[in-house]
């Protein structure tokens, strides 16, 4: 695989979004900034505050940035992404451009030594570890061929610049050192967060959209159903009159007769279907609480571990009545994602109770198995959050936790994590207000 397909999560970059990839134009607009600023700050030093600067080396430094930025604008499309190997030329390019500016007014001893830990922040970003520590490594070179020779800073009242001692430079360097390691170490974590996240969230909306795809088949079948039906009424009464006009013809009359009982056929098995559509619409529309349940479980039973399914009776001044709710795909996938997780951890047993209040429906889903680690506890429900040993691409990204946790908080809710007090165990609690998640009264 090439840098270009480079994922930092293990998976194929084809399968994923595009992300810490920079346009070209990104680098031309930066490397502009930079031409500016450097040229404004040479001349500001040397013209306005008096300092003595090699100011032709300067300037012809500075302008070859110049006829970089120009020759790539243009040759080479400003929207066209970059390549990563492309990235790190050019940073590395400012790196030893900056250096070679630095070593002509001061070296270690110029302020402006800080902004080596520009092109190194933006490598870290958007490059592969590989790359931006190459060029992390470059600049730190390049500060350590200042300490070896660089040009004395101008000073006022001095003929030979300013001259720092020793110990001050070594901190300098140290200083210099760190803030790199640092700033790259911060951006990294940063960045790699984002496209976790980012590559989570596009996991999450796939999920979602497949979801509303088979939502949708009901609806399709329905309105099949409905054009079928005039061409198929149409097909049966020419079948009728030709069953009348053929009755001599037997080999005729038997395939006309045939015409006729399977359009019949057919009409019946549309009659059926459109009406079937007209309950699923109150039976898929409405779940009792412990139906929807028993759903979401079905497929994980026989899997190992025994799943038991239960309502918790109410207390007494709360309405007895079993709540229905609305069926959402949202709500089912999370919690069978929660109880499939329990069976994958389960020694023997899972179990999966509901329970509601006047305020609330609840879910809770508890497991015999090892329970949550403390570390694992304080980041579940983060995007690759895993303690599974699992092949790239098929499963164990530590996705799902997180896929179904977004979904319930979509619909409403809200879920906490906890293990088990005194035998152990994990404990997934999922929380709805009534009002947003219990279906209301059917229209007769």
């Amino acid at each position: 695989m090439s840098d270009s397909d480079w994922d930092p999560y293990g998976g194929d970059a084809h399968l994923t979004p595009v992300f810490g990839r920079l346009r070209l134009r990104t680098l031309v607009m930066l490397r502009w900034l930079a031409v500016a600023g450097q040229t404004a700050t040479v001349l500001l030093v040397h013209f306005v505050l008096g300092f003595e600067l090699p100011v032709g080396f300067c300037l012809g430094v500075i302008l070859a940035s110049t006829w970089i930025n120009t020759w790539l604008t243009l040759s080479v499309k400003p929207q066209q992404f970059a390549e990563d190997w492309q990235v790190f030329l050019q940073l590395a390019y400012d790196v030893v451009q900056l250096c070679a500016l630095l070593m002509l007014t001061g070296g270690l001893q110029n302020p402006f030594v800080v902004m080596l830990v520009a092109p190194v922040t933006i490598a870290v970003a958007a490059l592969p570890p590989r790359w931006s520590g190459a060029l992390a490594a470059l600049a730190m070179m390049g500060t350590a061929a200042m300490w070896f020779w660089s040009l004395p800073l101008p000073w006022s009242g001095s003929e030979d610049g300013l001259e720092l001692p020793g110990m001050y430079l070594v901190g300098l360097w140290s200083a210099i050192f760190i803030a790199v390691a640092f700033t790259a170490v911060y951006s990294w974590r940063v960045s790699r967060e984002g496209r976790a996240m980012a590559t989570a969230l596009a996991a999450t909306q796939s999920v979602l959209s497949r979801e509303q795809r088979l939502s949708a088949l009901g609806a399709l079948a329905a309105a099949a159903a409905h054009e079928l039906g005039t061409p198929l009424a149409t097909i049966q009464l020419t079948a009728k009159e030709m069953l009348r006009e053929l009755k001599d013809d037997e080999i005729l009359r038997e395939d006309a007769e045939l015409l006729v009982t399977q359009a019949r056929r057919c009409r019946d098995i549309l009659k059926r279907l459109s009406q079937e559509k007209t309950a699923s619409d109150e039976r898929h529309d409405r779940v009792e609480f412990l139906a929807a349940l028993e759903e979401a479980a079905a497929p994980l039973r026989g899997l190992g571990p025994v799943v038991n399914v239960h309502i918790k009776q109410p207390d007494s001044a709360v309405p007895a009545s079993e709540p229905v709710l609305k069926r959402m795909p949202e709500m089912l996938y999370g919690v069978g994602n929660f109880i499939e997780n329990a069976v994958d951890f389960a020694n023997t047993r899972v179990v999966v109770e509901g329970g509601w209040d006047a305020e609330f429906v609840t879910v809770a889903i508890e497991d015999d198995g090892p329970g949550f680690s403390l570390e694992i506890l304080s980041k579940i429900g983060e995007p690759y959050v895993t303690t599974r040993q699992g092949t790239p691409g098929q499963g164990g990204l530590g996705l799902g936790v997180f896929i179904a946790k977004t979904m319930i908080e979509k619909t409403g809710g809200e879920v906490v994590f906890d293990n088990a007090a005194p035998h152990g165990g994990a404990v997934v609690k999922a929380r709805w207000p009534r009002e947003r998640v219990e279906a209301g009264a059917l229209l007769r």
